[in-house]
């Protein structure tokens, strides 16, 4: 890998609040986000634990990735983080506490957008230490189970994610593509309101698990055989957009800004971390060779 340039870290300027029910427990949960000094990174404090505990938001604490991402050993995990750290990494907050009195964040209705909108409104202040940026000389590609993940070097340093997704010709979601370069004003604009989404019988097989007692169709996108049930669709290619979403959020676990364009085959959360992970054993077996700085 090479580092190709830094720029300021950053936390948000005030704290920031959000309520909502969580998607896994049914419980009611208070999230604020806090700000942190330089090189804190990401740590979430389960303040329903005597002893409070933290659990920092990094590659090495990831414990689940089957239809979440979780951190954490029980009994201090926190699972569904993905969407909160999107926000987070979207907007390019670095460094944050995230507290909250549960084992979720709140599901709100299965985007970012009420993070988004609470870290914006809480504004953000340039910190002195500074935050590497990372690139490959060559594609990193991942593949399980027919799909696939791959990070590519890129001219210039952006991020850039293409999704294609493809559940098949007989599903009721058809199949889309959406690609975006990855900075606040597009992930704001164009991924925060992008929603959780499953099909009718993935739903069910949820419900009978014990998870969502209090979630509807309403409060997230669920296809049944016409489309979605109770609900609408934001963006048409809305599946694609959250998949990109929650690659942002998993992508952050690395701890630090990657440039080049990731591309994603019916990819989900195992192979993201598995990205992830790889990206830090190229890192810590390769060293990061300076290439270039910039402000």
């Amino acid at each position: 890998m090479r580092r190709i340039g830094f720029r300021y870290q950053r936390s948000i300027a005030a704290p920031a609040e959000v309520h909502g029910i969580g998607f896994l427990t049914g419980a009611m949960v208070r999230l604020r986000f806090l700000p942190a000094p330089p090189n804190t990174g990401i740590v979430f404090i389960r303040t329903d634990l005597r002893p409070e505990a933290r659990v920092p938001a990094c590659v090495s604490q990831v414990t689940g990735t089957q239809r979440r991402t979780t951190l954490g050993q029980p009994p201090i995990q926190i699972g569904l983080v993905e969407h909160t750290l999107a926000a987070l990494a979207g907007l390019r907050i670095d460094n944050c506490f995230v507290e909250l009195n549960a084992p979720e964040p709140p599901g709100l209705d299965g985007s970012a957008r009420q993070f988004t909108h609470v870290l914006s409104q809480a504004g953000v202040r340039l910190q002195p230490a500074r935050r590497a940026i990372y690139g490959v000389d060559e594609p990193i590609v991942i593949r399980q189970n027919g799909a696939t993940l791959s990070l590519h070097p890129v001219p210039n340093p952006e991020l850039k994610i293409s999704y294609f997704l493809d559940y098949g010709l007989n599903s009721s979601i058809g199949r889309q593509m959406h690609s975006e370069t990855v900075l606040p004003e597009s992930f704001i604009n164009e991924l925060a309101e992008a929603r959780t989404f499953l099909l009718e019988s993935e739903a069910v097989e949820l419900k009978q698990q014990g998870y969502g007692a209090r979630t509807t169709a309403a409060d997230l996108l669920v296809f049944g055989r016409r489309g979605p049930i109770n609900n609408q669709l934001r963006h048409a290619d809305e599946p694609a957009r959250h998949k990109i979403l929650d690659l942002i959020g998993d992508l952050s676990l690395f701890g630090h800004d990657l440039c080049g364009h990731v591309v994603a085959y019916r990819s989900g959360h195992p192979l993201n971390i598995q990205l992830v992970r790889a990206l830090e054993q190229k890192l810590d077996r390769e060293g990061g060779t300076v290439t270039r700085l910039a402000a």
